[in-house]
């Protein structure tokens, strides 16, 4: 690979396509965590009917391939009279994954909180919601830190599924240049952009983890 080829034509290609993905990544994700938790709230203390939505919601994206989920709200709503843009239809795609699977470790989390301290909150005369809101939801989503950071780095590499649907990202960015000049260290190259992304993620997560950790358990 030259100098000028890097540098005149694949950086500023890549660069391009990461603001794009970068975009995907940081809209997506706040909205995922926030559904995520009222999600696994919706699952755990919701009446029947909030918990069946829940679950059927959780149990549809869990079954559906992204990349599917994508080809209907892009290809698919169109038939039914809406029309969504390329990146609107990845960010709601990359929500409702983001949000389902979030969903599972909050859940996971907010059960291991025993159960006692909701009846000790409401003795000092908080209510269910001060209890959940004030008491479990802060000490379940420190013990769910782990996987939520993991589902972050999965959320970093399911962007790349935004280009089958016509959204140059950093990987559509890359095959756009593979296809026009058939040089094969383009994908080396997007290879070590989302490793760094991921590298930086681990780390800020790690972080996040050591700061936040629930006292008296051991980090390793």
């Amino acid at each position: 690979m030259d100098s000028d080829f890097l540098f005149n034509i694949l950086l500023p290609a890549l660069l391009n396509g990461l603001i794009i993905t970068l975009q995907l990544i940081l809209l997506a994700a706040p909205f995922g965590l926030t559904f995520g938790i009222l999600i696994a709230v919706g699952r755990v203390y919701g009446g029947k009917s909030i918990n069946l939505l829940c679950r059927l919601f959780v149990g549809f994206v869990k079954g559906c391939p992204l990349i599917l989920l994508l080809f209907i709200l892009y290809f698919g709503l169109p038939s039914v009279g809406i029309y969504l843009s390329a990146f609107m239809a990845s960010i709601i795609g990359f929500i409702c994954c983001n949000s389902a699977y979030n969903s599972e470790y909050i859940r996971g989390a907010i059960l291991s909180v025993k159960e006692g301290q909701l009846v000790a909150a409401s003795a000092l005369g908080m209510t269910k919601r001060q209890a959940i809101i004030h008491i479990v939801l802060p000490q379940a989503l420190r013990r769910a830190i782990p996987g939520l950071s993991n589902e972050f780095i999965y959320l970093i590499k399911y962007s790349s599924l935004a280009y089958m649907i016509t959204l140059i990202e950093l990987t559509g960015a890359g095959k756009l240049v593979f296809s026009k000049y058939f040089e094969p260290d383009v994908f080396l190259m997007i290879g070590v952009i989302y490793l760094a992304l991921v590298t930086i993620t681990t780390f800020c997560a790690s972080m996040l983890e050591k700061k936040y950790a629930v006292p008296g358990t051991a980090q390793r």
